[in-house]
């Protein structure tokens, strides 16, 4: 292991909440929940005013609802989150060719590969500098921490939270880590740690003292091993640039079970169409389609079909996917659809056939029936506004949907860099609203300022936003698919 903490771990904090709040001035402060809005949706992240009343990610929303009645629930805006998390890799990438990414806000940073850092103090400024860059840049804050290992640098940004910054010197690791519960530890969860509970092992000491043939014994060999070494501070693991992609999918849970066989197909073609997209995001492509059903008694079906060569073409996908769908009986109903793509490339292999058949629909403009009949039934309701989602409204400017119901959207007419502002509520088919793209978080420095801004929060400051009192930073891109539904939804 490393003689100085040179590996840093960037958490963003409370990440998705937190846009929404300093997206939303009339949020700040307040407790936001985002998620899934459905009787069947969860939780992706909760600020730390809703984590108070012990809202916490992946708890079911009809719960959070319970403990947090008075809270704000906005439906989650994927591609807002992931134009941001894009803002925030390019600056860890100015330090290191080593960034990790984990997930959209949170990253290891091998400092010493970059020339970045070399011992404690040089790490430690690293660390502020770029806490501070986050603020300049996005508006937004993050926890940092710095170790000498992967390992330990997530478990001092977890100690940094929120807002702060936490060093864990070469030397004082085992003295720090003994104390602490075994769900502290890399792949200890709910399952491990009750085991090791029933075992009377509850802190990493405990552990140690069991000695590594007991956790072999009670873990199996791989895992037993594992966890031994993370318990005496080992962990050798390096920071990978790039981590390979296994598979992109997507999915999304129904609040009420789909029984119509039609309307479940369409469905099915819809989450093709979303993978495709992705897929060309990333520039990929795959061999393998997969389908996943899960029935109304919650049992989980998957069907998968390769094709002859790689694809990132939408008419294969739908057709692959629409067999799939033949070998699964829905009787009953269906609370879950997915569709997913592995076998990843970066280069296509179509089957020619398939593909010049997908170009003639697509040049002769025929709807599908069924997808058409659908339409047709969903009528004007298929122009959803989801809570938390932008608008523009002709006469009142920019502004977010509160909600919507009974024919009515409500809205709160407001910016990033303004103050609170009005609610006023529409028809939902008002021919002056109309979806719109999020704004930037900080407004673009207008040109030849040469400022580079502040913020309004002092370092170690309270959770939530911090708002810049400089026009710094820029507007960004919004990611092709923004709130593409909330079967998306992760942290």
């Amino acid at each position: 292991m490393r003689t100085a903490p040179t590996i840093l771990h960037l958490d963003m904090d409370a990440f998705y909440a937190s846009a929404e709040q300093a997206a939303k001035p009339s949020l700040r402060g307040k407790a936001v929940v985002v998620g899934g809005l459905g009787p069947r949706g969860v939780v992706a992240t909760a600020s730390y005013e809703a984590r108070v009343f012990g809202v916490h990610s992946a708890m079911p929303m009809s719960q959070a609802r319970r403990l947090a009645p008075h809270a704000a629930y906005l439906v989650p805006r994927f591609g807002f989150y992931r134009a941001i998390s894009e803002q925030v890799m390019g600056l860890l990438r100015e330090l290191s060719p080593l960034v990790e990414p984990l997930s959209l806000d949170e990253a290891f940073v091998d400092l010493e590969a970059g020339g970045a850092a070399w011992d404690e103090e040089s790490a430690r400024l690293v660390g502020a500098k770029l806490r501070a860059d986050i603020r300049a840049v996005t508006g937004l804050t993050g926890s940092v921490g710095l170790a000498a290992s992967k390992m330990l640098a997530k478990i001092a940004s977890e100690q940094a939270k929120p807002d702060g910054l936490v060093v864990i010197e070469p030397g004082t690791e085992r003295a720090l880590l003994g104390p602490m519960p075994v769900r502290t530890l890399p792949g200890v969860g709910p399952a491990t740690g009750d085991h090791l509970r029933r075992a009377g092992i509850t802190t990493v000491d405990e552990l140690v003292e069991a000695g590594e043939d007991e956790l072999v014994r009670l873990l199996g060999k791989a895992h037993g091993h594992a966890l031994y070494a993370m318990a005496l501070a080992r962990d050798e693991r390096p920071v990978v640039a790039e981590r390979e992609a296994k598979s992109v999918s997507v999915e999304d849970t129904y609040d009420v079970d789909l029984h119509d066989r039609i309307r479940i197909g369409v469905e099915v073609r819809r989450l093709a169409d979303r993978c495709v997209r992705r897929l060309r995001e990333a520039g990929l492509s795959g061999r393998t389609i997969v389908l996943k059903v899960r029935r109304y008694d919650f049992s989980t079906l998957t069907r998968s079909e390769t094709l002859r060569g790689p694809t990132d073409d939408p008419a294969v996908v739908r057709e692959a996917a629409a067999r799939l769908l033949d070998s699964v009986d829905t009787t009953g109903g269906v609370r879950l659809l997915g569709v997913g793509v592995s076998g990843l490339a970066d280069y296509t292999q179509e089957d020619l056939f398939a593909q010049a058949a997908g170009e003639r629909t697509e040049e002769d403009g025929r709807e599908d029936p069924a997808e058409a009949a659908q339409e047709g039934e969903r009528g004007p309701a298929e122009r959803r506004w989801l809570a938390g989602h932008d608008v523009r409204h002709a006469e009142y400017g920019h502004g977010w949907v509160q909600g919507s119901g009974l024919g009515r959207v409500t809205v709160r007419f407001e910016t990033p860099d303004s103050r609170p502002g009005r609610v006023r509520t529409f028809r939902i088919d008002d021919p002056d609203l109309e979806p719109a793209e999020p704004l930037p978080l900080v407004p673009p420095a207008p040109h030849g300022s040469g400022e580079s801004g502040t913020t309004g929060a002092e370092e170690g400051g309270t959770a939530g936003p911090a708002r810049p009192a400089g026009p710094v930073g820029g507007a960004w891109p919004v990611a092709a698919g923004a709130g593409d539904g909330e079967g998306d939804g992760r942290r």
